[in-house]
């Protein structure tokens, strides 16, 4: 082995052993993000923390707010230059805050960061603080040993992706496009981790497509009276009907080419049928995974909140629920059709939405993918898929970044994986982070 071999390979396993550090450090910074500014705790101090070990190793690093929900919405952004300028630049992006979490359900706590078990647990410890740490370790291995990746990568570590990512990517694509300036292509969070299919075969799932989101209100008015008389043009009633309506419906099933494209690759790989006429029961088989799947062979419209009245004898003028609709790419203006016959007219909608995303499992990323995975993982096979929640993809790809979600994990073949993403016991493999930074470092270095 030569010197120059031994010094790499001594680089990677420092920022093996650091990813798993930096995880379980990141989990202790509470970044709880509720979507409401008045209870909300902020990412300023993961996005301080992570300035601070960019700084370390002699980044520039760029620190910023929005400002437009008072301090503490921080987001952190540099470029490593590489050898070839002339070349798009390869963004690496991951978020910073997590969901809430009720402490008293779990058996670790969610902000201990522990690593016990072979586990690191926490919330965020699947999303997305693994990611981040994973490409924090790397970046700061890359510029520590002086190696130049093919092409610039700019890595950004962003706030408020879990409410849609107004203080965060969204904003930096609005107000700073600079900093991704030269961009064409982005990797992120919610794909590269395998799953273990029939006869043991493991395949690694890159997201490429990912469904739209439109947070739905819902808003009713009728005539104000008291509780004790008849009133035929009650809000709660006319509102709580629609919503019945809406909960039941069932939209249609609709072949996407990421799906259809996943499918064929599991049957050529098991040899199990997916047949039109029972999907739903044919992907059921899937085990875990079928959650996932099968939210993304249709649209769905799920009743989450409902709003009305202030006084038990008091009948209110306006009723109010909030519902989250998640969109096929292509399915929008099907989809708002749809859902104004089965609202009525008597039905106001609000919309906060964000987009669908999509593009084609092809490429020279594509091909440096396979060519990571396969480095540690010989026997591995490749899938696209579409994502039935979204990412901060849906702000990135209006600059034209092409996305894909890819943070590798090897996860042992009994692990529920998908059912961690915002559950309870938050935890990822020790070991699948190790992976994970392998296969980041050669990806970055080579893509």
């Amino acid at each position: 082995m030569s010197e120059h071999q031994s010094t790499d390979d001594n680089g990677l396993r420092l920022a093996e052993r650091e990813a798993v550090e930096l995880a379980s450090e990141l989990i202790q910074i509470d970044t709880t993000n509720t979507g409401d500014p008045t209870t909300l705790v902020g990412e300023r101090a993961a996005a301080e923390y992570v300035a601070a070990k960019l700084s370390e190793v002699g980044y520039e690093t760029t620190y910023v707010e929005s400002g437009d929900q008072g301090p503490g919405r921080g987001n952190v952004v540099v470029r490593l230059a590489g050898e070839d300028p002339s070349r798009g630049a390869l963004l690496v992006h991951g978020h910073l805050d997590a969901v809430p979490v009720d402490a008293s359900e779990w058996s670790v706590h969610p902000f201990s960061g522990a690593v016990q078990d072979g586990y690191v647990w926490g919330r965020g410890a699947v999303d997305m603080k693994d990611m981040v740490a994973m490409s924090l370790a790397v970046a700061r291995r890359l510029k520590r040993d002086g190696i130049r990746p093919k092409r610039d990568i700019v890595f950004a570590f962003l706030a408020d992706e879990e409410a849609g990512g107004q203080q965060g990517a969204s904003w930096l694509v609005d107000n700073r496009p600079e900093l991704f300036e030269g961009c064409t292509e982005a990797i992120s969070e919610v794909g590269g981790y395998s799953i273990t299919l029939k006869d043991g075969v493991r395949a690694y799932l890159v997201e490429t497509a990912e469904k739209g989101i439109a947070w739905l209100k819902l808003r009713v008015r009728g005539r104000a009276g008291h509780g004790s008389m008849t009133n035929q043009d009650n809000a709660v009633t006319k509102l709580s009907e629609a919503v019945a309506r809406l909960g039941r419906h069932r939209f249609p099933v609709v072949m996407t080419d990421s799906v259809r494209e996943f499918l064929a690759g599991v049957t050529e790989l098991t040899g199990l049928e997916f047949p039109e006429d029972d999907l739903d029961g044919s992907i059921a088989k899937l085990g875990g995974i079928s959650r996932l799947i099968g939210a993304t062979l249709r649209d769905t419209a799920n009743p989450t909140m409902l709003n009305a009245g202030y006084k038990a004898n008091v009948i209110p003028s306006v009723a109010e629920a909030n519902v989250d609709c998640r969109i096929l790419p292509g399915r929008e203006e099907a989809f708002e059709r749809e859902l104004a016959e089965i609202l009525g007219p008597d039905v106001e909608r609000e919309w906060l939405s964000l987009p669908p995303v999509e593009t084609t499992f092809d490429g020279a990323l594509v091909d440096q993918m396979h060519r990571s995975i396969l480095a540690e993982d010989p026997a591995a096979k490749l899938l696209p898929y579409m994502l039935s929640g979204g990412t901060d993809a849906k702000s990135f790809q209006r600059l034209g970044i092409r996305n894909f979600g890819f943070a590798p994990l090897k996860l042992p073949a009994d692990l529920d994986f998908t059912a961690l993403f915002h559950g309870v016991d938050e935890r990822v493999p020790v070991e699948a982070l190790e992976f994970g930074t392998r296969v980041l470092d050669r990806f970055i270095r080579e893509a």
